[in-house]
Order: structure tokens, then sequence, then C-alpha cells
């Protein structure tokens, strides 16, 4: 089976050009199929397609097939149902982040996206729809011989491949007031700091509101995870609110792998009636990290699509399904990502379906090799990217190099250089040493053009990452005693 999948990957241009050809004869069969009945003839032809498919592209019947746009590769093959491209954990050697001895399937799309069109960058030309959970094992096939329409994307996002193509119109331009200061400044082309804090593992606020506080002052926003490493926290929606009510400015995280499409669009609506504005989403981590193993993971949706339902609420004043809004929410959308692991080329495009999804700031993983974020800019800047989003950069510190490799070896989608760990391992003062190398990082960032600003990690960390802030000059005592 792995060697057929291999197969059709290596030939996936002649495959794709003669799933063509059939498709354009397949209506003959039409009459036939309405003379026998369309579910009798479903089900006779269910289990060919069924077997066809899983034997040469490890299909799961989703219904609503995309591998035309996908190199090939069924996307129902990933571990957290990725629709639009791989998740930010793709391991060193291509491995699942969920599932390690199993290949990344969008490192195959890539690859048979490649075949299939021969000498171009690899790219899907038009996003893939959330799925339709009422096809699933529904045949795709009958699809093409009676004619009836693939699911198609409800709102296509303005400037997406679907509508330059011409398959559907863009949305109508939205006038409207940024959501608040946090917007304001990445408009104003100011060095963006923000900051990252976990929730805490209690209802008390105090807590929260002291950790948050040390940044008064020094940042511009400050993100809260939203069950970080698949662990239980206070859901980001309270602890965000908890911020707004106290005059401070917070990124409410936003993960697909704890709530299906109803569920995230009310979460969202009510984070934006307590004043939470600003919206990070996000697939996800795996569950089987976290310390709730046995937990079931949703993955509803992933991230390119939960950015565009967000989006139509917001200028669109619609929820996923069409129904009116009574009052749209002003929401200010980011997403993330990874310039650190594999597929390098891919990422770029993922991105650009995030900003045509409706991404407006990107925040990314944690940057501890710049000449890899360099890289990753440039092809940025040669779509033209950074004109269209805030590119806000990851960076953080932790207190020694044992932490700082632990870090590297078991969380998915991180990458420190073997010289960096060396370097604060060999320093007297190793956490020291770490806040140094962060200042040097920030500095580096400031120099390399679309870098719209840095954002800071460390769990529990605040005291470092204020540190951080303040050595490198960007913000001053004096302002943090004003705010």
């Amino acid at each position: 089976m792995k060697a057929l999948r291999q197969w059709s990957l290596r030939h996936a241009r002649g495959l794709a050009a003669f799933y063509r050809g059939v498709a354009a004869h397949a209506p003959a069969a039409a009459p036939l199929v309405r003379a026998v009945g369309l579910a009798r003839a479903e089900a006779w032809l269910r289990p060919f397609e069924r077997a066809a498919k899983s034997a040469f592209f490890d299909c799961r019947m989703c219904g609503q097939c995309a591998l035309s746009l996908t190199g090939l590769a069924c996307p129902m093959g990933c571990a957290k149902q990725m629709r639009n491209g791989p998740c930010g954990g793709v391991r060193p050697d291509g491995g699942c982040e969920v599932r390690p001895t199993q290949h990344c399937t969008w490192l195959d799309a890539t690859e048979g996206d490649a075949t299939m069109r021969a000498g171009h960058t690899p790219s899907w030309t038009q996003r893939v729809a959330p799925l339709d959970h009422r096809r699933l094992g529904r045949s795709s096939w009958m699809n093409a011989i009676v004619g009836e329409p693939a699911p198609a994307p409800r709102n296509p996002p303005a400037g997406s491949a679907a509508t330059r193509s011409g398959r559907a119109a863009p949305d109508a331009p939205v006038d409207r007031l940024p959501s608040g200061p946090f917007e304001q400044a990445c408009a104003e082309s100011n060095f963006v700091i923000t900051v990252e804090i976990a929730p805490p593992d209690s209802p008390d606020p105090a807590p929260l509101l002291q950790r948050a506080g040390r940044f008064a002052g020094l940042v511009d926003a400050i993100n809260i995870t939203d069950g970080a490493g698949a662990n239980c926290h206070m859901s980001s929606v309270a602890a965000a609110s908890v911020l707004a009510a106290a005059g401070l400015t917070p990124v409410c995280q936003v993960g697909c792998r704890d709530r299906n499409r109803i569920a995230v669009q009310g979460d969202v609506l009510g984070a934006a009636a307590l004043g939470v504005r600003n919206v990070l989403c996000l697939t996800g981590d795996d569950v089987s990290q976290g310390d709730h193993p046995e937990a079931k993971p949703v993955f509803d949706l992933d991230s390119v699509n939960l950015l565009n339902i967000l989006r139509g609420m917001r200028d669109r004043g619609e929820y996923a399904s069409g129904r009116r809004l009574e009052r749209a929410p002003r929401l200010f959308l980011g997403a993330t990502a990874n310039p650190f692991v594999p597929p390098y080329a891919e990422r770029i495009a993922n991105l650009e379906r995030k900003i045509d999804a409706g991404a407006q700031f990107i925040q990314t993983q944690f940057c501890f090799d710049v000449p890899l974020l360099e890289a990753f800019m440039r092809e940025v800047r040669s779509r033209g990217l950074h004109r269209r989003a805030a590119f806000i950069v990851g960076i953080g510190t932790l207190g020694s190099a044992k932490a700082l490799r632990w870090m590297a070896d078991h969380v998915p989608g991180v990458h420190v250089p073997v010289a960096l760990t060396a370097r604060i391992g060999a320093a007297a003062d190793q956490r020291r040493e770490g806040i140094r190398v962060c200042v040097e990082t920030l500095h580096a960032l400031r120099r390399i053009e679309g870098v719209a600003g840095v954002h800071l990690m460390g769990h529990r960390n605040e005291d470092a990452l204020a540190q951080v802030i303040l050595e490198s000059g960007l913000r001053s005592t004096a302002a943090r005693q004003l705010a």
C-alpha cells in the first residue's frame, strides 16, 4: 500500500490527466445510473472507489474529494485533518507531530503537487473548504457521473486564488475603524512588541493580573494561550476578558483542537462582547502530549478555514451557516507561521492562504536561527505579503542550555541550532547569557525588512522577558512608570 502511494506521488501528473479524461466521459453513464437508482448505484460503486483511492492516495472517503488540489495526497490522512497545509509541528525528519512514524501528509502533498505542475513552486490553487460531515463515506465518483457539484467554500475570501481565477466574485470592500490599540500600533509601522502568558490554574484572576502587570508600558498586547501543549488552564476567552476589563490589551488565542465550528464562533462572539478584539487563530497541539491524553481532539476546522469564518462574521455579519448576525463583531485577526521546519516552500504558500483568508497579523514560532528567518522573509517580500499583514517574530529565553535542548528535542516545530545551546551552556551564568542572546536576536530582527515586531515567549518566565524588553532599549522604565 505504501509503495503504491509513493508511486502515485511520483506519477501525479499522469494520474491527474487520466482522471480528468475519465471524468470528462463519466456523464455518459448517468442515464444508466438513474435507471438503476442513485442510492443503489452508489452502494455498488462506493466499495470500488474506496479500495482504489485508499491504495493509491490513502483516501478516507470524506465525500468532497480535494486530491486534485493537494497533489494527490489525501488531506484526511493528516492526523489534525489540516485541509490547507501543514501544521507547525512537522518533525525535522518529516515525521508527523501526532504520529512520528508517519510521514507528514503535507510533505507528500508538496511532492505530488510539484509533479503535477512541473517547474512551479508548490502552492495549492485555492482554499480547501472545511468538511461537510454529512458527506462522510459518500462517493465522489458519483458526483462526476451525475453532475452533482462538489461542495465549495461558501464565501471565498477576497484576493484568493478562487477569486482571481474568476470562479467567485470578491467580497465588497468594507470600511471600518481599527479594532483597538494593537491594530493601530501594527498599522502605524512602529516596532510592535507582544508577550505571551499562560492563564492560571485557578478561578482567581489576581495572579493573572499580577503577571500581566509586569508588562504595563512595555508591550502593545498580551497573548493568552489556549490550552498550550494540550494542557488544561483557565480558558483563553475568560483570561483575555479579565485583562480587557483591567484596561490591558489582550490577544485571545483560539484553537481548533477543542471546539467545532459552532462553539468557536460562539466563543469569539462572547469574547468580543467582553471587549476582546484581537484573535489569534490556531490549529492546536496534539492532545497526546498534554495532561489529558485520553481526550478526543475535534479539529472540525483548520486555521485557514477558521480565519475565513471569523472574517465573514466581521466583514459580512454572517455565521458560517450564512445566518445573519444582529451586529458584526470588531475583530483584528491573526495567524501563526513556522519558518523553521519543513516543508519550507509550502510554509509560504500556507501563509499566503492564511492572509487571503483574513489574517492581518502573523506571529511566528520561536526564532533561534536568524538566517532561516531571513530566507523566509525574502520569500514573504517577494510575494508582497509583508504589506498585507504585520509580521511579528517569536523570540524567547529559557533558564539554561539543558531546558533549551529539552524544548528542541520534545516540542515539535521548535528548531534550536546546536551552536546556540553550546554558547549558553558554556556561560558561567546561563540565565544571563540567554537574556543576552534574546536581546541580540531582537536587534537582528529589527534590521530585517518586513519584520514588524517581536513576540516574546517563555513559560512562567515573565521577569526575564520584561528584562529583555528593557535591555533592548525599545521601551523605557519611564514609559513603564507612566503606564
